[in-house]
């Protein structure tokens, strides 16, 4: 596995577009990304899991205007963007029409996330295309929180991980919104308090 300096960041761009897995810290804890419309980059990327397909990763996206553009978007989910995003929440919304099918849940549902993390962000607009980002762990086990656990964890399994270390070290919130409910499938830095006081419910 080769450790790429956060000033080299055009290396792990040039290996995603390849089809490659590369490991990088956000402000949750590192995550494993992959370009999204590439099937065999995302098989591989079930394999260092060990994850089933029937779970899909989420989406990973450097800004919020972008979100429209890979699900549907309601007054609701438009204050949740407007006050948490970027930052630590994945929202899970209706997918559009036009994605790849294993982006997207039997259900018709696509997580996405956008990181309040400069290092991720470059990545992702170096790389041209949103990144499917599961956190850098496999299955049930811990995630890793700084490139040196990644190179114990997963040395031998991925192509590349970036140098450093991700700061709050607790994975995402993950918030799913429908028209008649809002479920906190996940509880992490932004609290579900938080969340119903944004959309003014309870």
């Amino acid at each position: 596995m080769e450790l790429i300096k956060q000033n080299e960041l055009n290396k792990a761009a040039d290996l995603l577009k390849k089809g490659e897995l590369v490991s990088f810290p956000t402000e949750t804890v590192f995550g494993i990304g992959v370009v999204f419309d590439n099937e065999v980059a995302y098989k591989h990327l079930l394999e260092v899991k060990r994850r089933p397909p029937e779970k899909p990763f989420s989406l990973m996206i450097s800004s919020k205007d972008d979100i429209s553009k890979y699900a549907y978007v309601d007054n609701k989910t438009n204050k949740l963007i407007n006050t948490f995003l970027p930052g630590q929440l994945t929202i899970i919304l209706k997918a559009k029409e036009n994605l790849p099918s294993w982006v997207v849940s039997k259900e018709g549902k696509i997580g996405i996330r956008v990181p309040d993390f400069m290092v991720a962000n470059q990545l992702i607009n170096l790389t041209g295309k949103p990144l499917l980002v599961p956190s850098a762990n496999h299955a049930g086990d811990k995630p890793c929180c700084s490139s040196s656990e990644v190179l114990k964890v997963l040395d031998g399994e991925i192509a590349a991980v970036v140098e450093g270390e991700s700061t709050s070290n607790v994975a995402s919130t993950i918030v799913e919104i429908t028209d008649k409910s809002i479920n906190i499938i996940r509880e992490g830095v932004i609290s579900k308090e938080e969340i119903y006081n944004c959309i003014g419910e309870k």
